[in-house]
């Protein structure tokens, strides 16, 4: 006699090779789906296309929606499967390795021309594609994607990353002109491009990707478009700009499901600024119904997304930033300087011993020396008080305690004349006296100020940009939050929300 055991569904076991290609669990590719009108489902005419398909996840859900859906117009199952699988449901396959994944996960068989396809088709790919290609290189980068040449012109010996749906001027032709109905998937996220510095935790630098894809898709004109993508695009960045800007424009967003922790949409995947995923439609014009999803709950609630320059993910935030606005104060992006602050780079350091008339300079590796014709900028601020803080979160974005909050900001200091630092750190301002940059540096200790801070902080790493809703303050005497919440008028809820979200810093 057989024992009862536990016999999960092998996609929900499949392991994220990284935070560059992350599968979709099917429980997430299920609550996707969800967004879409179920009718869709119940028409045989409805054509779904997955186009950086990786495990078939979603592809082999709406296989089975439609298996549902279609029984009553076609009871006889053979003829229902092979209609789906033929007429309706389309991929393409982000590599080798995810295209045989992705047919064994809808045909039961990674060859569709085979006698084990439960469809059987002409080709071996039947209606998954994949299509080995090379990047289009111009000046060192690729003109589809912008990967570097020097890290991916490596001939036939290893995977190339020229993903078939991006790499063309017209998608349209990949099948033949066809029309889709809904178009979604869950797009890689990043490409090396290069630079930085690679060790064990960090692939070094990258360029985001998944923009790509979603643009790509909107040329096909779908009914309706979902994607699955990282959230750092709220606030734009590198290479995202642009993108930020159309889709806070665009009113056919109608759904909004937004994760500030990744790992509460892909348990134990860490990706700094969270993820989010999105319903697009045709035919719809208005405003967006937005869901965070933290600490376990749901927030809902219909808002413009354009609101600011930037997107503000939680509701009750953008109440609390528009009373700091009405004050028309000067804000803290106006005053913080630019990286480098004195000319120096993280990885450089000055002398390990003291000398005549030298300078400390305070980087990553602690205090060194140099002289004064080594400050290549701001030599004027070299005898003033600096408030610095550390470039790089306290937390890898998005991630919080096990109480749900945030501490935002790792180290903040005071430094006396003669002292200086690398651009390990921002220079946020200077004074002549200790007291006022004393106030200041307990500013940034107050949650009022790092909750500001946060809310379009979605990488690590922190630029003055991110401190345009920080309003400055007189630093002639300091400052608490029971002051702050006072003087900008904020309600218990709002405190309450505030204190949730942030820790607090000793």
């Amino acid at each position: 006699m057989k024992s009862n055991t536990y016999n999960p569904d092998v996609l929900n076991c499949l392991a994220n090779l990284s935070n560059d290609e992350v599968f979709t669990p099917p429980t997430l590719a299920n609550q996707v789906l969800d967004l879409l009108p179920q009718e869709l489902f119940t028409s045989p005419t409805t054509r779904f296309l997955d186009p950086v398909s990786k495990s078939g996840v979603f592809l082999r859900e709406i296989v089975k929606r439609l298996d549902r859906g279609l029984t009553p117009q076609m009871p006889d199952r053979r003829q229902r499967i092979d209609h789906i699988l033929r007429k309706q449901v389309f991929g393409i396959a982000i590599t080798e390795l995810t295209a045989h994944l992705s047919r064994r996960s809808v045909y039961c068989s990674k060859d569709a021309s085979s006698e084990y396809s439960v469809t059987r088709f002409k080709t071996k790919s039947g209606n998954i594609l994949y299509r080995p290609l090379r990047h289009t290189w111009a000046n060192g980068k690729c003109r589809y994607c912008g990967a570097s040449q020097e890290v991916y012109d490596r001939g036939d010996q290893a995977e190339q990353y020229a993903y078939q749906f991006i790499h063309t001027d017209n998608p349209h032709t990949l099948f033949n002109n066809m029309k889709f109905d809904v178009i979604i998937g869950n797009p890689p996220y990043q490409l090396s491009d290069g630079g930085g510095m690679q060790t064990e935790s960090s692939s070094g630098s990258a360029i985001p990707l998944y923009q790509k894809f979603v643009e790509q898709a909107k040329k096909l004109n779908p009914r309706f478009l979902i994607m699955i993508i990282p959230a750092r695009w709220f606030s734009g960045g590198r290479g995202l700009d642009e993108f930020r800007d159309t889709m806070l424009k665009d009113s056919h967003l109608s759904t909004l499901v937004d994760f500030s922790d990744s790992r509460d949409c892909f348990p134990g995947v860490d990706i700094a600024g969270g993820v989010c995923y999105f319903l697009w439609e045709r035919g719809y014009k208005g405003l967006c119904n937005i869901t965070n999803i933290y600490g376990g709950k749901r927030y809902t609630k219909e808002r413009k997304l354009d609101e600011f320059p930037v997107f503000v993910r939680y509701s009750i935030c953008v109440d609390i930033i528009k009373k700091v606005l009405l004050k028309k104060e000067r804000l803290m992006s106006n005053v913080v300087y630019s990286s480098k602050p004195f000319g120096f780079r993280s990885f450089e350091t000055g002398r390990k011993t003291n000398f005549p008339a030298s300078i400390e300079l305070l980087g990553s590796k602690g205090i060194s020396y140099v002289s004064e014709k080594e400050v290549s900028i701001n030599k004027n601020l070299v005898g003033k008080w600096k408030v610095i803080m550390s470039k790089a979160s306290a937390e890898h974005a998005g991630q919080t305690d096990k109480d749900g909050r945030k501490r935002i900001v790792s180290k903040v200091e005071v430094l006396p004349p003669n002292t200086i630092c690398s651009e390990s750190y921002l220079l946020l301002s200077v004074f002549d006296d200790e007291q006022k940059a004393n106030n200041l540096r307990d500013y940034v200790k107050t949650n009022f100020f790092r909750f500001l801070l946060s809310t379009i902080l979605l990488t690590q790493n922190i630029a003055k940009d991110k401190f345009q809703f920080v309003p400055l303050q007189d630093f002639s005497h300091p400052w608490t939050d029971a002051m702050l919440y006072k003087k900008y008028g904020l309600t218990d809820e709002e405190i309450s929300f505030i204190e949730s979200m942030i820790r607090p810093m000793e």
